[in-house]
């Protein structure tokens, strides 16, 4: 996410994925999400835009087959450089209701002949403020999306990136209504964020609508100034609460080009290095999923990986080691 709009609107709040046919697995949530060592693949401009998301490397002019070739050597990179089995994709409905998706499922379809899980996810449009803006055009999206890739086991769902415009009661409906219209697909593989800005999973954890679903929490570094792992521990905890075992961090990140050590115990007592440190520590300890925000951006000082011919290389060799240990490798 753009981390500028994205503390906007943070004081705002706070003042007032042709598929490889696989087996369908019925599966209600795991009892532990580390399955999922993944990394967000985002549009350079950020993900919140009005119109198609068009992810780094892509061009939209590009075709299905132009697409499919460039998405095999980025998550090519994903995989052989950190070790990704996991990629969340951006989706709104400029971008499905239109002609763009039939050359944009060449990320997915490029995913899953990888072997890769896919995560997409619901992006509202930039003046959305958290919110469906347009209640028909998502439904249509998600009938298209659950219709070309609800058969296929490794696609995951998650209804609304950052729903911090709807109350608890409010998003927690929009969600079980989700669940009603899409009810052939296994509840296992619908990911329900948490509310405000996916930072608080305790409520949707709670509710019993949204049963054997996963959830997705975001959280990042520059949420609090805290310079110990302890403090950022309980920090995590506290957003958590007993959800750890359906819990999919699929979003936490830091920077990665300003020259950060993240496996030197001696640099643990920055901002950052203490942040990711706690992060990963407990995300391996209770093992759970994370999916790094991004693994490639173009322009985001936090992109774990850059661009480098048609694949990608590493920007910060000790900041791999450090989400690798927090996936649990």
């Amino acid at each position: 996410m753009k981390l500028t709009r994205f503390r906007t609107r943070l004081a705002i709040l706070f003042a007032v994925v042709i598929a490889t046919p696989l087996l369908v697995i019925t599966h209600d949530a795991a009892a532990a999400t580390n399955s999922f060592r993944g990394v967000n693949w985002a549009d350079e401009r950020d993900n919140y835009v009005n119109g198609w998301v068009i992810p780094t490397g892509l061009t939209a002019s590009d075709s299905y087959s132009t697409v499919k070739t460039k998405a095999d050597g980025i998550l090519s990179g994903f995989q052989d450089l950190l070790g990704a089995n996991t990629v969340r994709l951006p989706i709104n409905p400029e971008s499905v209701n239109s002609n763009w998706w039939g050359a944009y499922k060449g990320t997915v379809d490029s995913a899953l002949n990888h072997g890769m899980n896919v995560i997409l996810s619901f992006w509202a449009e930039s003046n959305s403020y958290g919110t469906i803006p347009n209640l028909s055009a998502w439904n249509t999206m998600w009938d298209t999306v659950t219709s070309d890739y609800g058969g296929n086991g490794r696609v995951y769902f998650e209804p609304m990136n950052e729903p911090y415009g709807y109350s608890l009661s409010s998003w927690v409906s929009v969600c079980g209504d989700w669940l009603s219209r899409h009810s052939t697909i296994p509840r296992g593989r619908v990911i329900i964020s948490g509310t405000g800005y996916n930072d608080n999973v305790t409520g949707v954890g709670a509710a019993s609508q949204l049963n054997g679903t996963l959830l997705s929490l975001h959280f990042y570094g520059y949420w609090a100034s805290d310079t110990t792992t302890s403090a950022w521990t309980t920090n995590l905890r506290n957003r958590i609460g007993s959800y750890a075992s359906r819990t999919i961090i699929d979003e936490a990140g830091a920077p990665m080009t300003t020259g950060l050590t993240y496996t030197d115990a001696s640099n643990q007592n920055t901002q950052y290095t203490a942040y990711f440190g706690a992060t990963t520590d407990f995300t391996r300890a209770n093992q759970m999923g994370v999916v790094y925000w991004p693994g490639l951006r173009s322009g985001d000082s936090y992109s774990i990986t850059r661009q480098s011919g048609s694949g990608l290389a590493v920007n910060n060799a000790s900041g791999v080691a450090q989400l690798r240990w927090g996936w649990g490798l």
